[in-house]
């Protein structure tokens, strides 16, 4: 329609179609549909996605998610757990993720646990920022069991005089 070339100039050939569909090649790697939470959409409680996520609402909670995307006017007041995550809108809390990228319209309060963090220009951020190599563990150290000393000690009771009226009590053993 817009080449000058005349349509016979290009021949069509009648090649067999390759077995894989094309829509099935656009398809996520995670071979799911993202889930989307629309924009009236208000969520109180933990939300739990095995797959991709986007969150054009409001969620007082938890989530946890393969990938997600927190849409412009998006609210989550509470904690982000996910491989990665791209915040456009507003979220008050902890994140912890492979990948962090906060987008100029972005706020965000709390703190950030991440391997690969990147904020574009007029992104809002308050809180602090640390590398790990495993964002998504437990992170918290295992305390090395407390050795018990060598040698204890005893502590012998105070024995007070009976008033008149009163049983005595002996310690055990001796």
């Amino acid at each position: 329609m817009f080449s000058s070339k005349p349509k016979d100039s290009n021949p069509v050939t009648t090649a067999p179609v390759a077995a894989t569909p094309i829509a099935a090649a656009r398809k996520p790697a995670r071979g799911s549909a993202p889930s989307i939470l629309s924009a009236d959409a208000v969520i109180t409680g933990t939300i739990t996605c095995a797959g991709d996520m986007q969150i054009d609402g409001r969620v007082e909670g938890d989530v946890r998610s393969v990938s997600l995307v927190i849409g412009e006017k998006a609210e989550i007041h509470g904690e982000i757990f996910a491989e990665e995550v791209v915040i456009r809108g507003r979220v008050i809390g902890r994140i912890r993720a492979r990948k962090v990228q906060l987008c100029t319209t972005s706020h965000v309060e709390g703190d950030i646990l991440h391997e690969a963090f990147a904020v574009e220009s007029g992104a809002f951020f308050e809180g602090n920022c640390r590398h790990s190599d495993d964002p998504l563990g437990d992170g918290q150290r295992k305390a090395a069991p407390v050795a018990e000393p060598a040698s204890q000690t005893f502590v012998t009771p105070r024995v007070q005089a009976p008033l008149p009226g009163q049983a005595t009590f002996a310690p055990l053993g001796g």
